[in-house]
């Protein structure tokens, strides 16, 4: 079985602060308002052993120069890991509660992967905190159709069966598991320090319960580029994609033309993270369209 009692050290230099939604869900968050100017707030992916050190980079470069926020979404880093039916609206209201009522002026919000559909729900709840939106390898621009909500349905049951549900999430927690699927979102090698936290946040109480429904599909949106992005109307967007090894952009080309307050960035070499491979491309990718 899973060991349970690893410390879980902070995932960044940055006071933790908490807040509740309004459905009682207890958020933990990192904030730095030393900085000048509009808030940043960044959300990490949806994996085995996601957390805020994901958005580490991005979070020390601007500590100081603007006001910054992460928050560690429901199921985990230091949130809430209760059994509870995960869904992309509870992972919605989490952002929003964090914009509406700890940040309150509209922010530029920065997501990666799963979590930019949860970004755009956020946005379409509190549209008055988003001053901005920057996806950086976001699902729901693939062509490829998602399991039926039945299908997800029956699967998402099946992950919950407790014997079976802690021995999968045994495997894809195990070390050698977190390092082979970090080392697919890296050109070069993967941070010691990101597979250390990594297997720590991972080895915490009620830490499966996120990532296997993450695993069931249900936490993704079908028609996401329509239902989601698509509905964000005049809001200003950039999506920084190049390469991911679970992702695919078919979609986002055609989506972009319809829209000119919109535009994609390539910051080649890397697979789905550039912030930690280019650092600096990056950031002067953001303070450039932030300008705009």
């Amino acid at each position: 079985m899973t060991k349970k009692n690893i410390d879980l050290p902070e995932a960044l230099d940055a006071p933790r602060e908490a807040l509740r939604t309004q459905s009682g869900v207890r958020l933990a968050y990192y904030a730095d308002r030393r900085g000048q100017g509009r808030p940043i707030v960044l959300i990490h992916s949806i994996n085995a052993a996601a957390s805020s050190f994901e958005v580490r980079p991005l979070f020390e470069h601007y500590a100081g120069r603007r006001p910054v926020y992460s928050l560690d979404l429901p199921g985990f880093g230091h949130s809430d890991r209760a059994s509870r039916d995960y869904s992309p609206e509870l992972y919605a209201e989490a952002i929003a509660a964090l914009l509406t009522s700890v940040v309150v002026e509209a922010a530029d919000l920065v997501a990666l992967s799963l979590s930019c559909e949860f970004a755009a729900r956020a946005a379409l709840l509190a549209p008055d905190h988003v001053a901005s939106l920057v996806l950086i390898s976001p699902t729901g621009f693939s062509r490829q159709s998602l399991p039926s909500p039945g299908v997800a349905g029956t699967a998402a049951r099946i992950l919950n069966l407790p014997v079976l549900s802690q021995r999968l999430y045994d495997l894809v927690a195990s070390r050698r598991s977190i390092a082979y699927f970090l080392g697919l979102c890296f050109v070069g090698q993967a941070p010691k320090s990101m597979i250390d936290y990594a297997y720590a946040t991972s080895h915490q109480p009620g830490a499966r319960h996120a990532p296997l429904a993450f695993l069931s599909t249900r936490l993704f949106t079908p028609d996401a580029t329509d239902r989601l992005y698509g509905a964000l109307g005049a809001l200003r967007g950039l999506v920084i994609a190049d390469q991911d090894p679970f992702v695919t952009f078919d979609r986002l080309d055609a989506f972009l033309l319809a829209r000119p307050s919109w535009q994609r960035v390539r910051l080649a070499p890397h697979k789905g993270l550039p912030h930690w491979e280019n650092p600096e491309d990056t950031v002067e990718t953001l303070d450039q369209f932030w300008r705009g």
